[in-house]
Order: structure tokens, then sequence, then C-alpha cells
């Protein structure tokens, strides 16, 4: 999701939200089509996310009223805990060590099984150089 607000040129809002003009400041008009599309973008933020997430979240979070309080709900439940993150690692470490190819697998069905584990393995923190996944592909492949 944040690679999604960064292509858009959308992250900034997630940090900085929409800066309000001060009330009684009369804006020129350049200012103020400055300060409306800073408002859609900032709208286009929240749409995004809401979209991302499945209904049932949606509902519990639909009360944030800033893209940075949805983002933190997000980053929340989602992120897990240290101690989460590390059973998870522990788990995706283990099942990549018993892969194998089974006999009616071709070579692109297990190499897919053994990147989806990778890059599990990756996405949780760990370092996974291709050279091991490779490795790991070669050494478990069947005659």
């Amino acid at each position: 999701m944040e690679n999604l607000l960064r292509v858009k040129g959308l992250w900034n809002l997630i940090q900085n939200g929409v800066e309000e003009p001060i009330e009684g400041i009369v804006l020129t008009a350049a200012q103020l089509e400055q300060l409306e599309k800073s408002r859609t973008e900032y709208h286009k933020v929240k749409h995004y996310l809401f979209r991302a997430i499945d209904r049932s979240v949606f509902e519990q979070i639909l009360d944030r009223s800033t893209s940075q309080i949805v983002w933190e709900s997000l980053r929340k439940k989602f992120g897990g805990n240290d101690r989460v993150k590390k059973s998870m690692l522990n788990a995706l470490r283990r099942e990549f060590e018993v892969l194998e190819m089974t006999k009616t697998e071709t070579i692109t069905e297990y190499f897919a099984r053994v990147m989806i584990v990778a890059n599990k393995m990756r996405s949780n923190g760990e370092l996974m150089p291709d050279a091991k996944v490779v490795e790991k592909i070669l050494r478990t492949l069947t005659t």
C-alpha cells in the first residue's frame, strides 16, 4: 500500500495531511485551487486505503477521520508485533527446509511453491538471497 501511494505521489499526505488555512485569511485564486487539489488528493488517499481492505476491517476503521489515523490503524492491525513475526518466520524457515519436489510436480510448479515461501520469508524480514533459493531448488529436484 505504501508503494502504491508513493507511486501515485500521495505518500506525503499520509505523513503531513492537508494544511488547512488559518481562519480569516483570504486566499488568492491560485492558493484556493492548490488547497482544493490537496483536499482531492487527500480523499484519494483515503479511497485507496479503504479499497485495500476487506469489508469487516473497513467497518472497524470507518470512523477514522484522517488518512494518517486510517494508516496507523491498518499498520497496527496488519503489521503484527515482533513475537508474532518471529514465530511466523520460524514456521516459514521450517517450511522452506522441508520443501521437496514431488514426482508428479513440474519444475515450474515446484519453483513457484519455493518462491512463495521465500517471498513470505523476505516480507517477514528474513535475508533470503536468490542464491540460497536456487541452491534449495537444485538440491531438492527429483531425477
